[in-house]
């Protein structure tokens, strides 16, 4: 069970990472513009973030959150600000970079716009308040049990101890694995095609107003 464990914990890690967002928007932006270590730092923002939420988390204060109804579409309109902030600064880049380069600068701004977009990431302070205190509570869950139609025939196949300091490394794991390897890939195709910096920069850009439109949508939904 701990090696299955271990196991759930990184794919959990990954799937938390993995999705397209503004967070890997950022990261990829710093990866094709500024180097592997860039986007390698960026990415720690993110996970700092995280590690912040996790101990929270522990200590019951991120629900806190769901305490004060108004809390959380603050969040979403402070979010979306940021979001088109972030964004600016993406089409700029994409308009002066012409080609990659491995400066790894110290210029470099990723691990501060990740670690500071995810403490007002309404999403991320969700899933620490849902999925995330669903880890942590000491206990057993049978994932393939709750798999539509074939449940009674998995269950107990894939059973995952909750609350276990391996199913948390795991997580974190899972995690890492994606900082170093998201930008690793990226900056592998960047240095084969000169013009995929500039566009992914644009590309980062887009993704980062359409987000941040949503977010200030959303938070106004919910303040009005």
């Amino acid at each position: 069970m701990v090696v299955v464990t271990a196991l759930a914990g990184i794919v959990f890690g990954l799937a938390l990472a993995s999705p397209p967002g503004p967070m890997n928007a950022i990261i990829a932006e710093e990866s094709v513009l500024r180097g592997w270590s860039s986007g390698f730092r960026a990415g720690l923002g993110a996970m700092l973030a995280d590690v912040l939420f996790f101990v929270l988390a522990l200590a019951g204060v991120v629900a806190v959150v769901d305490s004060y109804p108004a809390v959380r579409p603050l969040l979403y309109v402070v979010g979306g600000v940021l979001m088109l902030y972030f964004a600016v600064g993406a089409f700029a880049e994409a308009r002066s970079a012409t080609s990659f380069t491995d400066a790894g600068s110290a210029d470099s701004t990723g691990f501060r716009k990740t670690f500071v977009l995810s403490l007002s990431n309404p999403y991320q302070i969700g899933f620490w308040l849902t999925v995330g205190v669903g880890l942590l509570e000491p206990g057993h869950l049978d994932v393939l049990a709750y798999a539509p139609a074939v449940g009674d025939l998995l269950e107990g196949t894939l059973v995952v101890q909750t609350g276990s300091p391996t199913l948390l490394v795991g997580l974190f794991a899972g995690i890492a694995v994606w900082i170093v390897a998201y930008p690793a890939a990226l900056v592998s195709a960047g240095r084969r095609v000169d013009a995929f910096a500039p566009a992914v920069a644009a590309l980062s850009g887009v993704v980062l107003v359409g987000f941040g439109l949503v977010f200030l949508a959303m938070g106004a939904v919910r303040l009005v």
